[in-house]
């Protein structure tokens, strides 16, 4: 019981000092100005950012179902799991902290434990159990994890007037959304971890729309990859029927 309130509690706090950063102000900024400071290209539109409310909600639905499975599992198990929980919030609260007294190296730094946690968090469940009570909220957190931390080294080397190699911003951000698809397929053809894709749909239409027609190589190239990952995801679901069939058979 006193795991979950834990959880309960650190899960809270996150939600407190994100809406404290979001809608009103720390350190007189709130986090969506000090984004569009600058012309990072790989932002998407502030509506994708409904996601984490979804997020949230399954986050107290699984704390609720793990305290209630919490007699099947082991003790050194609860333990792992509550300490995973909890570190990553305090990563979480520390990176918007971070991100808000403009410490943006610290900050990149941070998310990258951060995201380097959710996948420890994600890979403690078997392979395949991509249940709502197992594995799918991890694989938001996962999945949209991956693309705000993009989001925080595109906007650090910016900031630190990185030349880009002799690339363009678009081009940049076409290799980020390119690496990023391919994150995502991985943990598709690997774990048919189908919702982790859906995140990464709704953040590239997300930068479609926000980057329009003014940046339409980036625009084109997101909606082009956005198909991908669909087609990819009929594509292995039908297979999976298709298998699942064979072996009933």
């Amino acid at each position: 019981m006193s795991k979950t309130i834990m959880m309960t509690l650190s899960l809270i706090a996150v939600i407190i000092v994100n809406v404290i950063a979001r809608f009103f102000s720390l350190n007189g900024f709130t986090t969506s100005e000090i984004a569009n400071r600058l012309p990072v290209l790989f932002i998407p539109a502030d509506y994708v950012l409904l996601i984490l409310g979804v997020v949230v909600v399954l986050l107290f639905y699984w704390i609720f179902n793990f305290n209630k499975a919490g007699r099947k599992l082991s003790y050194r198990y609860q333990n792992r799991v509550a300490s995973l929980f909890i570190l990553c919030s305090i990563l979480h609260i520390t990176w918007i902290f971070l991100w808000h007294y403009g410490l943006f190296n610290w900050a990149v730094i941070v998310k990258l434990a951060l995201l380097f946690l959710l996948l420890a968090f994600y890979f403690s469940y078997p392979k395949r159990d991509n249940r709502l009570l197992g594995r799918i909220p991890f694989s938001l957190l996962v999945g949209w994890g991956f693309i705000s931390t993009i989001m925080n080294v595109s906007y650090t080397l910016i900031i630190n007037d990185w030349s880009g190699m002799g690339l363009s911003d678009p081009l940049w951000t076409v290799i980020y959304l390119t690496i990023s698809t391919a994150f995502a397929l991985h943990f598709m053809y690997h774990h048919r971890d189908y919702v982790m894709n859906l995140v990464f749909v709704w953040a590239f239409i997300g930068i479609a729309i926000k980057n329009g027609t003014e940046e339409l190589f980036i625009s084109a190239a997101a909606i082009f990859l956005c198909a991908t990952i669909i087609t990819c995801i009929f594509l292995f679901s039908g297979r999976n029927t298709e298998i699942k069939n064979r072996v009933g058979a």
